[in-house]
């Protein structure tokens, strides 16, 4: 009978039930009802187990009533018990187990366990409770209660079990603390983890998904160090914890040595680490590529990876065309697009500047039954908005089928982009779902784009009482905003002082930039110092009052600033602007030096200077910061990179094409926003500019944000 078990097992862990059965003599013996039952729990068979118990039933009604028989009947309940909680038929292993004339460890454990599993968390430590009246528990039962405890927060009873754990020396246990490390805050995580004698990769996962950064890294060194085998859900852990490209190359590494790589979870979780840290798509690209088994979701996680931030990073090149290959990849491979697969797609429109990539995926969308699906419409009219093209944005918003909160916040902001304020608090108006916090983040900053303080004041005055939403620090951001944009300082700054919260980065430097526009030097002074104290790592509270000292020529105020950031090893964020030709993006920064037609952009920019200086451009001078020459600060000033990217898009414009989009990653300078003016008056294009705060419509000479920006 030995043999025919074994047989049976074999056949069971293949999933291969059915012939297992076949192979069955009638009537089955103990052992192979067991395998039988273990292969229907481990493959999810539930009809065939229901089945199986049923006969099992019908044979034992007319066996002894011997200890051995009893002893035989709580062993085949156990694996009854047992593959109904596998099958998450936790209400038939209820059943079952308040019937069992029998229980021993095993009955309590299995239940336990399914409970634990199913999230009963409640019923779980109620059983436990039950148990601890007649049984000892063993580190299962202990593992499930704690697990079951920590999920609802229980920590009493978690130190409860912890408690009983250490009186039993079940707190040796791999398992229970496992379950400790899991349940526990992040000290006493650590204490149980270092007094444990023993542990295992799910006591390292357990540990590692409970550190952040380069306290996780460390940790994934050690336990590299101790011999300790990686999985899949360890490096998936541990990517999302790389902050430097270095880091991520060096879990990659681990990854491709232990053949992890051609996990498409795996590699997915690198990619999406790599693109936070400004990874190139070509490289995530390459390491997707190394997966198996792609599926509709790892196809997916990675275009949404490409796509990135929808173009809002300082220092990344938009990714779209390696979405789209990524996209049409995926079609190759005989998969169907669904809504999230198009949303990612949308997303990765979004982050580039011509409007025919979000009409493209429009209509395939269409084409493929997906006209109506919410998610998907959101994130086109998104899309459309962040590509330029804001009347395709009303347009699809309006031939929505139905629209829900999203929807509408989406077409609130796409207004506020392109500083259509008016426009915003129609939409607002006629919204027929209740506001949340989002809605008047996008509702102010629609207002301060568009100079709009009256209704930017009603709007913030009449949230809390009106439409129940407290304003929080993003709101109070936004109405300094719409207050020093408007050149109302001293207003500004009073709301500042008077906020119900510490002012954040964000709020001093709206006001800085505000003092700046207005050239309030002294309080600028002060906004400067908040801003360093807050964010001593960013850029900007050094620079803009190092800037304003220095045009007014007084470099030594400036110099002290200037050191300060040296010394910090805060940089300056250079500015980039991208602009699509062809199939291609091009990449410019301050000079052009590294474009491949650099000479021929400049010498264009030259001719194209004599026209525009004709018709009434001076340069900016002032805002050249450093003690040189007039005739040095004049060029400095001819070679910002939106300048480049311009002319650039001119020499390959089409006669036929009517406008030139350019994407920035910084705010766009004073004298490149009047150069392009002059530029739209003496050529017939209109240029669209997409800088970090909002879009610029350039066309006979005016920019639609009437230069309030």
């Amino acid at each position: 009978m030995e043999g025919a078990a074994a047989r049976i097992r074999r056949l069971c862990e293949s999933g291969r039930i059915a012939e297992a059965l076949s192979t069955v003599r009638s009537p089955p013996t103990i052992p192979v009802y067991a395998e039988l039952l273990r292969g229907c729990a481990s493959h999810r068979l539930l009809a065939l187990g229901r089945a199986l118990h049923a006969q099992i039933l019908s044979s034992s009604s007319s066996s002894s009533s011997s200890s051995n028989s009893s002893s035989s009947s709580v062993f085949l309940a156990n694996h009854i018990l047992n593959m109904y909680c596998k099958c998450q038929r936790l209400d038939l292993a209820q059943q079952l187990f308040d019937e069992m004339p029998h229980r021993n460890l095993v009955s309590w454990t299995a239940l336990l366990t399914g409970l634990a599993h199913a999230n009963r968390r409640h019923d779980c430590r109620r059983l436990f409770t039950a148990m601890l009246r007649t049984h000892i528990p063993n580190e299962y039962a202990v593992s499930a209660a704690i697990a079951a405890s920590a999920g609802d927060g229980d920590r009493l009873f978690v130190s409860q079990a912890h408690a009983l754990a250490c009186k039993t020396g079940l707190s040796a246990c791999v398992a229970v603390g496992n379950a400790l490390v899991a349940a526990y805050s992040e000290d006493e995580a650590w204490s149980v983890f270092v007094a444990m004698p023993q542990r295992n990769s799910i006591t390292w996962n357990s540990i590692i998904s409970g550190a952040e950064g380069r306290q996780a890294l460390s940790l994934f060194a050690m336990m590299l160090r101790e011999g300790v085998p990686c999985d899949c859900c360890t490096l998936i852990v541990v990517a999302s914890s790389c902050s430097a490209a270095v880091q991520c190359h060096a879990v990659q590494a681990v990854a491709t040595k232990t053949g992890l790589i051609s996990e498409a979870k795996v590699a997915t979780a690198l990619l999406k680490a790599c693109s936070l840290i400004g990874g190139e798509p070509e490289e995530l690209y390459e390491l997707f590529s190394e997966a198996r088994s792609r599926d509709l979701v790892s196809w997916t996680s990675i275009i949404a990876a490409v796509a990135g931030d929808d173009g809002g990073s300082q220092s990344r090149k938009p990714g779209h065309h390696q979405a789209a290959m990524l996209f049409a990849g995926l079609r190759r491979e005989g998969l169907s697009p669904d809504r999230y697969t198009f949303s990612a797609m949308a997303k990765a429109c979004a982050s580039s500047s011509a409007d025919r990539h979000p009409s493209a995926l429009h209509g395939l969308a269409m084409r493929s039954g997906l006209a109506g699906d919410i998610v998907l419409g959101n994130s086109l009219v998104h899309a459309y908005a962040r590509c330029g093209s804001v009347g395709s944005a009303e347009k699809l918003f309006g031939e929505m089928p139905a629209r829900d909160l999203v929807s509408w916040n989406t077409m609130i902001k796409a207004y506020s982009l392109h500083g259509r304020g008016q426009a915003a608090l129609k939409a607002f108006a006629a919204m027929d779902v209740a506001p949340d916090s989002a809605t008047f983040v996008g509702l102010l900053s629609a207002c301060s784009h568009s100079g709009l303080v009256e209704d930017g004041k009603a709007v913030f005055d009449t949230m809390a009482g009106e439409h129940g939403v407290e304003p929080e620090l993003d709101h109070y951001a936004c109405m300094v905003d719409v207050l020093g944009r408007a050149g109302r300082l001293v207003e500004a700054e009073e709301l500042v002082e008077r906020m119900p919260m510490e002012p954040d980065a964000v709020v001093w430097s709206g006001l800085l930039g505000a003092c700046r526009k207005y050239g309030d030097l002294t309080m600028a002074e002060r906004a400067a110092q908040r801003l360093v104290a807050v964010a001593p790592e960013r850029s900007a509270g050094y620079v803009i009052i190092s800037s304003m000292y220095s045009e007014q020529g007084s470099f030594a105020e400036a110099a002290p600033y200037w050191k300060g950031m040296k010394e910090l090893g805060v940089k300056k964020v250079a500015g980039l602007s991208w602009i699509e030709i062809g199939n291609r993006v091009h990449e410019f920064a301050v000079g052009g030096h590294r474009h491949p037609e650099i000479k021929a952009i400049m010498a264009e920019l030259r001719l194209l200077l004599v026209k525009v200086k004709a018709i009434g451009y001076d340069p900016e001078t002032r805002l050249v910061l450093h003690e040189i020459e007039q005739g040095q600060k004049e060029e400095q000033l001819y070679w910002h990179s939106e300048k480049l990217a311009l002319v650039y898009g001119l020499m390959n414009a089409s006669p036929s094409q009517d406008s030139i989009r350019i994407m920035k990653n910084i705010r766009i300078c004073v004298d490149c926003h009047r150069f392009i003016k002059l530029v739209t008056k003496c050529m017939n294009k209109e240029v669209i500019v997409r800088d970090s705060n909002r879009f610029h419509h350039f066309k006979d000479g005016f920019c639609s944000c009437n230069d309030f920006w």
